[in-house]
């Protein structure tokens, strides 16, 4: 078995060694909960990959958003080039659900668009879970809906060796009830081609560009090849081999049709139920549709709307939770969960909001009552197909501390910087006090941030301001994303002085040159004053060794209380740290066109991304297949410069070009 490896040319520093050790430990141990509590900067996924080769344990790790589990599933990748990392998100680009409004009496049919190159990437991630040990999954909070029976999905897998007889109308079926199309002019991710004695398969999980052979002498099998699909040679030479469903929602013949007869028995049941509540309409409705979907089931081994019925086709009891991405894990693997504080409460919201807009289209006849198990995971539910877990974040939530056995904590950073000091000032006279703390900031040749409640006093107080002659600008939800850049990087070339906005952490960008950052109306209650948007406001002055924030309250909330304590005791441990070591903090020095570079950086890294998966399908030699890679990529920038995304849409257009001018128009 292959061992999970980190290569890095980075050795652990600062207190990544004793986190990594004792989560390490804990986790070999047998905790079922942990936490790491690790400040912004002080490398977090690093010790993550550590821990993962330490542990050696198949790890699935959980984001709360596709952009950071992108970034992600990148950075895992380069830590470990010789294991299998996966990615596993939505495969929708466009869903609109199923959904009955009863007050309009408005149907809406589920509309949806699948992305067929991040659908082949979950293809992988299973196909890697039942063939190795050494694999990490990236995934978002979508691992804990539905996903067809790993059972099932295992058991169907069809066994090729050297030396067997194979009967070729047996096997071509056998992959047909795999959900594989055969097409014997065109070979494509998914298809499988008979030409005589030689039958092509090209899986659609295969991460490269590669099908497997199989030469026959009669029925013999004589020859297993691996072979690349775009100009037939072959790569390797096999003994055996498996193939694996090409979709994961397959069942067997037999377990439709026994599917069907429980479908039609619940059928019958609801109806009658509806009529004795003189619900004819709805009891009408249901039998009509039901019926029908009985007979596509029967007639061609599918309907739509086929994962309504899932419930009964897997024969699950009412209520039973169904099988999701946990499920084809071994019971002994990791997980670890990236911005808990955020990811967590979304695992716990997803079954709630699905159920809502089920009940409707089962209390109106437009499905049976077994649809909704059709469903998300619950939260209890996923904690207990859980083998352990450790929560990872700057700023973990009371409810992931009391159910941790140990709470980790990685304070120090790299560069030695500190966690700014904090100061409580009175509300009466803020604006003198905080111009006095700017002008001092101006004479240093540094920068200032203000945060405020609302839009209109973030306008307000830049005019005040702008009369006292600051250079000062304002970013909120109105400003575009290209012009929000520029402010941001004015801040940094020195062009203004001062920033004002409502909520500056969206920007996602180190300042180093802000070394003052004011909060205004501290003692608010609400989320923008929450224990952790104060901690992370706070963190914001943490990449200056001059850092200081300053929060205006006419009397101190719980909140801020509680970010001055845990600031307070950051900078304690950093401080000691740092003397024991010799460590003169040193404000982070970066170009001014970081700001814009890293944006790029990330725009072309996800970019690359996207055409990666669109190449693994796509022979830019065939001009049909140019042409419509061409279009997507064409329609991934549209929809991106709509979004106002300009550094990914540029990205995108570079590619465009790159491939006209390699391969042609």
């Amino acid at each position: 078995m292959r061992k999970f490896e980190v290569v890095s040319p980075f050795q652990p520093s600062g207190d990544q060694g004793q986190a990594i050790e004792k989560l390490a430990e804990g986790f070999l141990r047998g905790d079922k909960f942990q936490t790491l509590k690790g400040v912004t900067g002080s490398g977090k996924t690093f010790t993550m990959a550590k821990i993962i080769e330490k542990v050696q344990r198949p790890t699935l790790i959980i984001s709360h958003n596709k952009t950071l589990s992108a970034q992600l599933y990148r950075e895992f990748k380069s830590f470990f080039p010789n294991n299998a990392v996966e990615y596993f998100v939505s495969y929708y680009d466009y869903y609109q659900p199923e959904a009955y409004v009863a007050a309009r009496d408005l149907y809406i049919e589920k509309d949806c668009d699948i992305n067929r190159e991040i659908d082949q990437m979950r293809l992988k991630a299973t196909y890697s879970l039942m063939e190795r040990r050494d694999v990490i999954v990236v995934a978002t909070v979508s691992c804990i809906y539905g996903l067809g029976m790993p059972d099932v999905y295992k058991g169907m897998r069809v066994h090729v060796e050297v030396g067997q007889t194979l009967d070729i109308k047996k096997f071509a079926n056998s992959l047909i009830s795999m959900q594989y199309s055969r097409n014997d002019n065109v070979l494509e991710r998914g298809n499988f081609r008979i030409k005589g004695d030689v039958i092509e398969v090209f899986p659609p999980y295969m991460e490269t560009d590669e099908g497997y052979r199989i030469l026959l002498d009669w029925e013999q099998v004589v020859h297993i090849q691996r072979f690349d699909v775009m100009n037939h040679s072959a790569t390797g030479e096999l003994d055996e081999t498996v193939f694996y469903p090409a979709k994961h929602f397959v069942a067997t013949h037999d377990q439709l049709l026994t599917a069907t007869d429980r479908i039609q028995k619940e059928m019958e049941e609801r109806v009658e139920e509806l009529r004795a509540a003189g619900k004819m309409l709805e009891a009408e409705r249901l039998k009509t549709r039901t019926t029908y979907d009985i007979e596509m089931l029967k007639e061609m081994g599918t309907c739509p709307g086929i994962e309504n019925y899932s419930a009964p086709i897997a024969g699950r009891a009412p209520g039973e939770p169904p099988a999701t991405l946990l499920h084809y894990f071994p019971d002994d693997f990791l997980c670890m969960i990236d911005e808990a504080h955020v990811s967590v409460p979304q695992i716990g919201a997803m079954y709630e909001g699905d159920r809502s807009r089920k009940q409707n289209l089962i209390d109106f006849g437009f499905r049976l009552p077994s649809a909704a198990d059709n469903r998300p995971l619950k939260k209890a539910e996923f904690d207990a197909k859980m083998n352990q877990i450790i929560y990872v974040t700057a700023t973990p939530r009371p409810e992931e501390i009391k159910q941790s056995t140990q709470v980790v904590e990685q304070l120090i950073r790299p560069t030695g910087l500190l966690d700014p000091i904090v100061e409580i000032r009175p509300s009466e006279g803020q604006m003198e006090d905080i111009y006095k703390e700017v002008r001092e900031r101006i004479d240093r040749h540094e920068r200032s941030l203000i945060l405020t409640l609302t839009k209109k006093m973030a306008e307000d107080l830049t005019d005040y301001l702008t009369e006292l002659k600051l250079k000062v600008k304002y970013i909120h939800s109105e400003i575009d994303t290209f012009e929000r850049v520029e402010i941001l990087k004015s801040l940094r070339a020195g062009e203004i002085d001062v920033l004002i906005g409502i909520n500056l952490l969206r920007e996602g960008i180190d300042l180093p040159e802000v070394s003052f950052i004011a909060i205004l109306d501290a003692d608010k209650i609400g989320f923008l004053r929450s224990e952790t948007s104060l901690i992370q406001i706070i963190g914001r002055a943490a990449r200056n060794a001059e850092g200081k924030v300053v929060m205006y309250a006419d009397h101190m909330s719980p909140a801020m209380e509680a970010a001055v304590k845990e600031t307070k005791h950051r900078r304690e441990v950093q401080e000691a740290y740092n003397k024991e070591h010799g460590i003169t903090p040193k404000t982070i020095s970066k170009a001014v066109e970081d700001i814009l570079e890293h944006e790029k950086a990330d725009a072309e890294a996800d970019a690359a991304m996207e055409l990666e998966v669109l190449k693994n399908k796509a022979n830019l030699f065939n001009p049909k297949d140019r042409k419509k890679l061409i279009k997507a990529l064409t329609e991934e920038m549209t929809v991106c410069a709509d979004r106002m995304e300009y550094e990914q849409a540029a990205a995108l257009r570079d590619q465009i070009r790159e491939i006209e001018a390699q391969y042609g128009k």
